[in-house]
């Protein structure tokens, strides 16, 4: 049927076309009925003039001979309704063409502000994707450079290649630095038994010194109780001694005795206060004895109690050390994996499958650490942007069909609305405007709503982060 649309929600650029196309065919046919109805009706409008003439020379006939007024009005009537008759004979096929046209033209414009609505369009949009800057990790001479702009590259793939001999020295000490640092952990490690060993001997050394000097102490002691015992034995003996020589001393004056007895009395005498002396000498030797005794029992009695506070804290730094060792050979395998590590930075690889661009290094340059070396656009995951107009929005929501048109090479790919933004683009400028100062103005906003390309689709390959797009999202 001429002017009919396709029934699918989705019009699409060649529907229109196709539409357009039918409605000039029928405007087409309907010029020709047209013409083909103007010359038919010259045709009748001659032959209603010549029937008219004759129905007027008639009716000056009948008038010249009745002159009744009211029989010529009855005529006239009769005129017109057969002029009426004739006109409409002549032009019915030229009406219900006019008809027709009217309804056909009423038709199309009921459908095409129907399609109109049924879509949101824009021409301000593009592809997008991921492009990743690829740069050095470590600073160094750059050796080789196996890519060049526009090539495509796989995960992993080796792109650029720095002079590894420093950071392989590097390596080299830092495993010499762990063999060290553990060997020394390791020397460290017996350490710990043996201060526990050591330290309970001196315990037990020092706790035994106690005893002895103790058991010395009560000997000394008893030395001199034995000692004081003789020396009240030599002073009672001294007294008796002292006593007989005087009592000889006046017996021998008298004449009682003779001096010979006075001799033995002296003798006696002497002998006992000899021995007396050597009582006190005894008594003072016992005492200084025991003072010796008690000194060294506090002597011993002060490392024993030392030991017994020290030895846990020894214990604690050798531990301590040992720790300290055993860290330091952490340390030094840390630093040989930091080693490695650098070592391997020197192969700058893809992190990811793409196309190369904006390269800007080459062998011989010397590149610090964190400059970038070249750009790596990820065509395997494309999307496309269209900034549409913030009224444009009014019925769109994720998960709506789109079609996308591309302008580089003139294909439609299918899309779906993946998702709405989250503030216009102004908001994301460098300078977002401030609406409160200054004079406002009111401009319509454009917010950047993301479209995910269907996969699957031939030819999406060749698209380009960049190319200018013309997306139609198809509304409810």
């Amino acid at each position: 049927m001429p002017g009919e649309i396709p029934s699918d929600e989705r019009v699409t650029r060649s529907d229109l076309g196709a539409l357009w196309a039918k409605m000039y065919e029928e405007q087409v046919r309907l010029r020709e009925e047209l013409r083909r109805l103007e010359e038919e009706q010259k045709r009748g409008e001659r032959g209603a003039r010549d029937h008219e003439h004759e129905h007027e020379r008639e009716h000056d006939r009948e008038h010249a001979q009745e002159h009744e007024p009211a029989h010529a009005r009855a005529h006239e009537r009769g005129h017109r309704f057969a002029k009426a008759r004739a006109w409409a004979t002549t032009h019915r096929r030229a009406t219900a063409a006019v008809g027709v046209a009217l309804v056909v033209v009423v038709l199309a414009v009921a459908l095409f502000v129907r399609w109109m609505h049924s879509f949101e369009s824009t021409d301000d949009a593009q592809i997008d994707g991921d492009i990743s800057s690829i740069g050095a990790r470590v600073a160094g001479t750059v050796a080789h450079v196996y890519v060049e702009d526009n090539q495509y590259v796989t995960a992993g793939q080796l792109l650029v290649e720095l002079d590894p001999t420093d950071y392989r020295l590097a390596v080299e000490q830092a495993e010499a630095n762990v063999a060290q640092a553990e060997a020394q952990a390791k020397a460290q490690e017996p350490s710990v038994p043996i201060t526990k060993t050591t330290n309970a001997t001196t315990i037990a050394t020092t706790g035994g010194d106690v005893t002895t000097s103790a058991a010395e102490l009560a000997a000394a002691q008893r030395d001199d109780e034995s000692a004081a015992a003789r020396l009240a034995q030599s002073e009672a003996q001294n007294k008796l001694a002292q006593t007989e020589r005087e009592r000889a001393k006046r017996l021998v004056a008298s004449g009682s005795l003779p001096p010979q007895e006075l001799d033995r009395a002296n003798a006696a005498a002497d002998a006992a206060a000899a021995e007396l002396a050597s009582a006190q000498a005894a008594v003072q030797a016992a005492q200084a004895h025991i003072a010796q005794q008690r000194a060294r029992v506090e002597q011993a009695s002060t490392k024993a109690e030392e030991a017994q506070k020290t030895a846990p804290e020894q214990l604690a730094v050798t531990r301590a050390t040992v720790a300290s060792r055993q860290a330091q050979a952490k340390i030094a395998r840390a630093m040989l994996e930091r080693a490695k590590l650098d070592l391997g930075y020197t192969q700058i690889r893809a992190p990811v499958a793409g196309v190369v661009g904006r390269k800007g290094v080459n062998v011989g340059d010397r590149v610090q650490q964190g400059q970038q070396l070249l750009a790596l656009v990820q065509i395997d995951h494309q999307w496309v942007t269209a900034n549409f107009k913030e009224t444009q929005l009014a019925r769109m929501a994720p998960g709506q069909r789109a079609r996308v048109s591309v302008d580089a090479y003139g294909v439609t790919y299918d899309a779906v609305v993946d998702s709405l933004p989250g503030a216009s683009g102004a908001k994301y400028s460098l300078f977002p405007p401030e609406n409160a100062t200054g004079n406002y103005v009111k401009v319509v906003q454009r917010l950047p709503v993301r479209l995910r390309l269907l996969e699957g689709q031939p030819g999406l390959e060749r698209l380009r982060p960049g190319m200018s797009a013309e997306p139609k999202v198809f509304l409810p």
